[in-house]
């Protein structure tokens, strides 16, 4: 799914625009115990409520895709075969309101929750009538294109809240509140079937993940049966560590400035179409970027090899959990250095007199612990 397909249906999750037509909850015990089945109906719910709930399924479509949105794609002989996409097809056709297959799902979430912490599983059903647009994009209230339905699923944390002090309208002081069970932002859910293009893709499933170096496997094994994709950390660190190893002293900060800018213009590129889907990092890519520095071919094959036998064909890398387009960081044991990565190149280093020096480019707005100081002439 590109950022288009999911802000469209992260715009409906509103008070106004929703057309929710039922959640369901089950209430885990850190034992793993349920403590609580419930089923409401949105449109009966008071207008803070609904939000509430709202709001933890729209963090579900929240975050960068291919970081914290994980397309999951199905084998193409377990689409209508196998448990889990069977299960999920029936909840999503049947708008949950089938106890006995909401209890399957939720025991098959429970089994795989962490121990110790308890849960609230949410899921949520949608019937989205498609607004046509036409060649342009304009969009058209009063057409539609056809209908979209699909569940949503939120599991989310409970924890007790600390003792504090409340204020008391009835006699103006302040009072000890007993702790409370809170519900946390999701850690994980997901979207069944995919969005794409404005249309159902039952192939595919939308994963959210909170933590990007946690990819949730037990819990992607027993909802989609599949193998989530390595976790946008595990990525940079691998990437990283294939770079360093592989090029040894030619890995200069010249050669980190020509991939991260070439990265980054990518992603730049692609920010501004949002139908587009996310950058992906291939070997021959990097190679360009090794060759323009004059990295040895030895060792600019070494590291296309490398690659490749990490990520098989290479196309399984996002580029926005390679780099980070907000800063360019030079770290030492001692220093820490920040640069807006449209200027990573005031940055440099040089060896002087047998010393190797990190140099930056300072002719003007040079300030130290906020005060202005001027840079005098040996």
């Amino acid at each position: 799914m590109n950022n288009r397909d999911v802000s469209e249906l992260r715009r409906r999750l509103t008070p106004d625009n929703n057309n929710l037509t039922c959640i369901r909850g089950c209430y885990v015990s850190s034992k793993k115990e349920i403590v609580s089945l419930f089923r409401l109906p949105p449109v009966s719910l008071p207008a803070e409520e609904c939000e509430k709930y709202l709001s933890l399924f729209k963090k579900v479509l929240s975050g960068v895709p291919d970081k914290n949105l994980v397309d999951i794609e199905f084998a193409p002989e377990a689409v209508g075969v196998s448990d889990e996409h069977r299960l999920l097809t029936a909840l999503k056709d049947d708008g949950l309101q089938d106890d006995d297959m909401a209890q399957v799902f939720f025991q098959r979430v429970i089994d795989c929750l962490p121990a110790e912490e308890a849960h609230l599983i949410l899921l949520a059903h949608d019937a989205y009538d498609i607004p046509f647009r036409n060649h342009n994009g304009e969009r058209n209230d009063e057409m539609s294109s056809e209908m979209f339905r699909y569940i949503l699923c939120a599991v989310c944390p409970v924890k007790l809240s600390k003792p504090s002090l409340a204020y008391s309208a009835g006699d103006n002081l302040f009072h000890p509140e007993e702790p409370n069970w809170i519900v946390g932002a999701p850690d994980v859910g997901f979207l069944f079937p995919a969005f794409e293009e404005r249309a159902a893709n039952i192939y595919n499933a939308l994963c959210y993940t909170k933590d990007i170096a946690d990819g949730h496997p037990d819990f992607v094994n027993a909802v989609f049966g599949s193998t989530p994709p390595m976790p946008a950390a595990e990525q940079k660190e691998a990437f990283k560590e294939i770079l360093q190893d592989t090029l040894a002293e030619e890995c200069s900060l010249e050669v980190v400035q020509s991939v991260h800018e070439q990265l980054c213009s990518q992603i730049a590129e692609q920010k501004q179409d949002k139908m587009a889907p996310p950058v992906k990092v291939t070997a021959s890519q990097i190679r360009q970027a090794l060759e323009v520095c004059g990295v040895p071919e030895e060792k600019v094959s070494a590291f296309e090899q490398r690659y490749r036998d990490e990520f098989g064909n290479g196309m399984d890398v996002s580029a926005v959990n390679v780099v980070d387009t907000r800063q360019f960081e030079v770290r030492t044991p001692n220093v820490v250095i920040k640069v807006d990565p449209e200027h990573s190149d005031l940055v440099e280093t040089r060896v002087i007199n047998g010393s190797k020096y990190i140099l930056i480019r300072a002719d003007e707005g040079v300030e130290v612990n906020g005060v202005n100081v001027s840079i005098m002439p040996m």
